[in-house]
């Protein structure tokens, strides 16, 4: 079982609920360290004080906030202890809300929530999952992590048994779209609206996250791999995707090309489903 990054109880009404976090999603962007072009040597950051150029130890170094430009107050973490951010071991659920009101814009990071095994909560963790998914109502509430305050959406997983707690940006946190040159009403031919929506229909399917990969990280992790034995690498020049000039020449052979992908995949989909059913009916031959 992965390792707990928070415990605490969940609140609700007058019954708390023991949980643990566990990270839910995981990053795997590559990384690549600095070094100098000329020797090679490995490049580190350190802390430096602005004025005299010399490096300040972590345990020297405290918070400033910028008040006017060039303008700081210094705040203690003494200080910054006193300013009590809220419940540190509950979450404090404060609403439940229908899951589609909240635009995904919103969503910053997702846990799983487990039941404390060792404190009984199994029941009390089942009975407020099944209620939500039976009322079709996600949970709103905030706690406490290192320090920082989080609003966050508790809902249960479609498939799965178990709750997941996503972070929320605050509303202060999202940006207007009202200051950017986006077009308003705009009147559509109805053959371009027709061929649009035969588009989206000929690419519609069903959400299967297996299938989409990080072709650009795999090609990088390649290139890495490559130089590694000493491969030579070939810099090819990008060739720019051509202007639109004829939008309703461009959806019709958009439409064509991906009923074309979609023919070609079935057929593939189709001779690998024989050929699997070929080897097992050798292997029921054989036995």
């Amino acid at each position: 079982m992965p390792r707990a990054i928070w415990s605490g109880t969940i609140s609700f009404g007058l019954v708390n609920v023991p949980v643990k976090l566990h990270t839910a999603t995981e990053e795997k962007d590559i990384h690549f360290h600095q070094f100098a072009e000329k020797t090679g040597d490995r490049i580190k950051n350190k802390r430096v004080s602005e004025k005299s150029g010399r490096e300040v130890e972590f345990k020297d170094i405290v918070k400033g906030y910028e008040v006017k430009k060039g303008e700081y107050v210094i705040v203690t973490p003494e200080e910054l202890e006193s300013v009590d951010p809220g419940p540190r071991k509950t979450i404090e659920i404060e609403d439940f809300v229908d899951l589609d009101e909240i635009d995904p814009i919103y969503y910053e990071k997702t846990y799983y929530v487990a039941p404390d095994s060792g404190s009984g909560a199994s029941h009390a963790y089942a009975l407020l999952r099944d209620a939500m998914r039976k009322s079709n109502k996600v949970a709103i509430g905030r706690f406490v992590m290192r320090t920082k305050q989080y609003l966050v959406s508790i809902r249960p997983m479609e498939k799965e048994n178990v709750l997941a707690l996503s972070t929320l940006y605050f509303s202060d946190e999202v940006r207007s779209p009202k200051d950017l040159d986006v077009p308003g009403k705009v009147k559509i031919a109805p053959r371009e609206m027709d061929i649009a929506e035969r588009l989206i229909d000929s690419l519609s399917t069903t959400w299967k996250p297996e299938r989409y990969e990080d072709t650009y990280r795999e090609r990088v992790l390649k290139l890495v791999k490559d130089k590694a034995k000493g491969k030579d690498i070939v810099v090819e020049e990008r060739e720019e995707p051509a202007k639109v000039t004829d939008l309703l020449a461009a959806l019709e052979a958009s439409v064509k090309e991906a009923r074309g992908k979609r023919s070609a995949a079935a057929k593939s989909s189709g001779t690998r489903r024989k050929a699997a059913a070929s080897r097992s009916r050798a292997r029921k031959k054989a036995s």
